[in-house]
Order: structure tokens, then C-alpha cells, then sequence
């Protein structure tokens, strides 16, 4: 323990000027308890300290007969006694609600230093839909594994006729006490890990865990315009609490199955459509798929491949109401790797009308062979004269 000459000044300690009223000092108080609590900062010996030091400052400064003193004649003051008085958390805890009307530890750990009820575990799985079925909404079965209650010894865990004896560690109070220097905190009892009692003879249904697994079976209704990797999150449907508090939620993770025609980017579907390239240049009707079927759409004459025609509403739904994308045509200009000999007769024609410079007809291999061993006779030059 520090000797009064190795303390810090009071005020230094709250961060306060010493003509601070009444108010700056507790609101300096307060701020620091919070940062430096015990259940903040686990196993920091340095957060205790400071934690400690704090409350031991306040106690002086927030008392008039003793900030007057401590005014008067420092860190003397208090060498025959009077002085700061806190010997563990649980002392200072109260004396902190005292002073702040009770409800300032209590809100952020559970009133007078004890902890909330710790809610049970979520549960996952996971569920696949079809586009159609996200885009509607549906209703699936789902199926998950749960902890529940063992029926045999009703939760407590011993065996039928048997009953759970107080923990001999903590003396039934779930938590021990753990000195650091000046310091005691309280801690979880290793031995019964809090409950304050132990099982001498478990149940042989649940071996001693007080709960058992079972299949849980239930509708799931999903909204329309899920998309992938979205959460739905039933509220307690999770594991229950072993501590007495709420139960977990079960969260289902949607994945949505991919679609042959559609895309799917945020609200939006992108589809593609080959079409020819007669129909890109003239102009044409053409069905387009849509979530709802068939739908025919026009191509404007002079359509370039990669051209988007968007379709005002055709997309999927804003789970939250928010409204309908659109189903976003992307036109893709096909080019045949084989031709009739109709086709390329006028596919020619045409070139020869827009002076394109295309590639001649194909030779046979054959023609190519017998052309290569004998030329044209246009291409042998004449012998030279004697």
C-alpha cells in the first residue's frame, strides 16, 4: 500500500481544480469508475488500481468535513485515521449508489456490482430459395437442432430423487473473493462456475447438464425480395439461458439459388439476349423473359450489342417496401459460325453494296493442294530468250 507521502493529490487524481464544486467532482468521479471498472478491464491489476484510487479521492473530496481537512493539511490529515475507508468492489459499489441515487453502476452491470442474467445462445441455420420463391415470398419448413429442459430431473440436472447439494467452494454464493494488493474482486466460482451448488449424482438422461438436444420443426414465413445472404431472426427460438435470463434467437441464413436467365444485382435482374444481326439493324419484336412470363419488348432499329433495355418494374421487391427494381435487358448481337449458302450469298451482296473488304470464298484443301504444285498460268514467267 502506498504511504501518504507516494499519493497523488486528490484533485490530480479526479483531473478536478481544487475550487470544483460539488457537482464537477462526482460527474469526475463517475467518468472514471466507469472507465476503470473491474468488470471492464479483467485481470488489469493497473485498472483496479486506478479504480481503487479514484473511489479513495472521491470519498475524501465528496465529503465537506473531509475535503476540508484534506484542504487544510493534505494527505496528513488523515494519518491518525478518518481517512478513505473502502476496503473491497462490493463497499464501493454502495457507497457509489448512495451518493448517485443508485442507478448508475445498476444500469451499466446490474445493480450493486452484479451481473445480468446472461441471455442463451443463438442458433443458426440455413435455408435455400429459388429467385421465384425470393421475388414472392414464401413459406419453408425449417428444421434445427435446440437445447430444452431434461423432463427426467426437471432441470436440476441430478438424478431422479437426488437434488443438487451447495457448493462447498463458495459456500452456495456462486462467487469468491480474489485480493489483488488493496483490492478484492469478486470472481466466478470455478467450482460450480456461479450456480452456487453441485451435482453429486447426475441424471443419467441429460449426464448431469440439465438439458437435452431435440429437433425443433417450425414455418418460417420469408418476405418478399430476400436476397442472398440475408438474416432472418426469430426471436427466442434460440438456446435457452442457463442463468435464468431470455433465450436466444434462432438466425436463418438465406442463400438463394442461381437462376439459368436471371443475374440478380441488389434490386435489379440483368438478363441476355442474343439476336441477330438483321434484327439489330432493321429493328424487330422480341419475347423477353420476366419473372411473371413472357413479354415482348421492341428492338429499335440500329441496336448495338451490349445496348440496355430496361424494364420499369419487372425487378424484385424491397423486402422493406421500398419499392420494385427493373429487369435490365442486355441485347448480345450473335454472330452464326455457320451459314447457308442462301445466307452467304446475300450477306456477300451486301458487302459488296458497303465496299467492305470481306474474306474470298474458302477452297477445298484439295484445290489448295493442287494450286500449290501447279500455279496459274498467268503467275509462271517466261523463260528468257537465248
Amino acid at each position: 500500500m502506498a504511504t501518504m507521502s507516494e499519493k497523488r493529490d486528490y484533485y490530480e487524481v479526479l483531473g478536478v481544480e481544487r475550487n470544483a464544486s460539488d457537482k464537477a467532482i462526482a460527474d469526475a468521479y463517475r467518468k472514471l469508475a466507469i472507465q476503470h471498472h473491474p468488470d471492464k478491464n479483467p485481470d488489469d491489476d493497473e485498472a483496479v488500481k486506478q479504480f481503487k484510487e479514484a473511489a479513495e479521492a472521491f470519498e475524501v473530496l465528496g465529503d465537506k468535513e473531509k475535503r476540508a481537512k484534506f484542504d487544510r493539511y493534505g494527505h496528513a490529515a488523515f494519518e491518525g485515521g478518518g481517512g478513505p475507508s473502502f476496503t473491497n468492489v462490493d463497499d464501493l459499489f454502495s457507497a457509489f449508489g448512495v451518493l448517485f441515487g443508485g442507478g448508475v453502476f445498476g444500469d451499466l452491470f446490474g445493480g450493486g456490482g452484479r451481473r445480468q442474467a446472461r441471455r442463451g445462445a443463438d442458433i443458426d441455420c440455413q435455408v435455400t430459395l429459388d429467385l421465384l420463391e425470393a421475388a414472392k415470398g414464401v413459406a419453408k419448413t425449417i428444421k434445427y437442432r435446440q437445447h430444452k429442459e431434461c423432463e427426467a430431473c426437471q432441470g436440476s440436472g441430478a438424478e431422479p430423487g437426488t437434488k443438487p447439494e451447495k457448493c462447498s467452494y463458495c459456500g452456495g454464493h456462486g462467487q469468491v473473493r480474489q485480493r489483488t494488493a488493496f483490492l478484492t474482486v469478486q470472481r466466478t466460482c470455478p467450482a460450480c462456475q456461479g450456480s452456487g451448488s453441485v451435482i453429486k449424482t447426475p441424471c443419467k438422461s441429460c449426464r448431469g447438464e440439465s438439458y437435452v438436444v431435440h429437433q425443433v420443426t417450425q414455418d418460417v414465413r420469408f418476405p418478399a425480395g430476400v436476397d442472398e445472404q440475408s438474416i432472418l431472426r426469430i426471436r427466442g427460438e434460440g438456446e435457452p439461458s442457463t442463468a435464468g435470463g431470455q433465450p436466444g434467437d434462432c438466425r436463418v441464413h438465406i442463400r438463394i439459388r442461381e437462376h439459368p436467365l436471371f443475374q440478380r444485382q441488389g434490386p435489379h435482374l440483368l438478363c441476355q439476349i442474343p439476336i441477330t444481326y438483321s434484327q439489330a439493324a432493321l429493328g424487330a419484336f422480341i419475347e423477353a423473359p420476366t419473372l411473371e412470363g413472357r413479354e415482348e419488348i421492341k428492338i429499335p432499329p440500329g441496336t448495338q450489342s451490349g445496348d440496355l433495355i430496361h424494364l420499369r418494374g419487372r425487378g424484385m421487391p424491397d423486402p422493406h417496401g421500398r419499392g420494385v427494381g427493373d429487369l435490365v435487358v442486355e441485347v448480345v448481337i450473335e454472330v452464326p459460325k455457320k451459314l447457308t449458302t442462301e445466307q452467304e450469298e446475300i450477306l456477300r451482296q451486301l458487302a459488296e453494296v458497303e465496299q467492305a473488304n470481306v474474306t474470298p470464298r474458302r477452297k477445298s484443301f484439295f484445290q489448295k493442294l493442287r494450286d500449290y504444285f501447279i500455279p496459274d498460268e498467268e503467275d509462271v514467267k517466261p523463260e528468257d530468250s537465248p
